[in-house]
C-alpha cells in the first residue's frame, strides 16, 4: 500500500510546504486541529520511532523547533503542542513517522490533556519502583 507522506515527498502530491531540506519535508497538514498545525517527516520512509536512525530523529527534531519558533513569530499562538505517536493504539494513523507541530490558542475548543481518563488514579510506588528498576537495569520481562 503506497504510504501518502512518501507521495507528497516525490510530488505525487501537492502540499504546502512551509520548510524543506534534502532530509526533511515540513507541511501544512490537510486537516488541520488548529490554524497552522503542520507536520515534520523525513524524507525517506521510516514507519515509526523505533526504526528511524537517530541522527534522522535529531534533524526532524530540530526542524520541529525552528517551525515552531516561525509559527509563534508569525502566527502568535498563546501555546504551542509537539506530538508524536507510534502504533495504531498510540494513535498513529499513516505509518510514517511525523512530528505534529499543533499551535495552541486560548478557547480554541481543543482538549489535548496528557491523561486518557477523566479522573486518574493515584499511581502505586511500588509499581513505579518496579518499572524504574526495570527499565534503569534493561531488563526486558514484561511487567505483569
Amino acid at each position: 500500500m503506497p504510504c501518502i507522506f512518501c507521495n507528497i515527498v516525490n510530488g505525487e502530491i501537492p502540499s504546502f510546504k512551509i520548510f524543506e531540506d534534502e532530509d526533511v519535508l515540513a507541511f501544512l497538514d490537510v486537516n488541520p486541529v488548529t490554524r497552522g498545525h503542520c507536520l515534520v517527516i523525513p524524507k525517506m520512509h521510516f514507519e515509526s520511532i523505533f526504526d528511524i536512525p537517530e541522527e534522522l530523529l535529531q534533524k526532524v527534531i530540530v526542524s520541529g523547533k525552528n517551525i515552531s519558533k516561525k509559527i509563534k513569530d508569525v502566527l502568535q499562538p498563546d501555546g504551542i503542542r509537539l506530538s508524536q505517536s507510534n502504533g495504531e493504539v498510540a494513535g498513529q494513523a499513516i505509518f510514517h513517522f511525523h512530528l505534529h507541530v499543533i499551535p495552541r490558542y486560548k478557547n480554541d475548543g481543543l482538549s489535548m490533556d496528557h491523561h486518557t481518563t477523566a479522573s486518574p488514579s493515584k499511581a502505586d510506588m511500588e509499581e513505579l519502583k518496579k518499572i524504574a528498576l526495570q527499565l534503569c537495569s534493561g531488563q526486558a520481562e514484561k511487567l505483569k
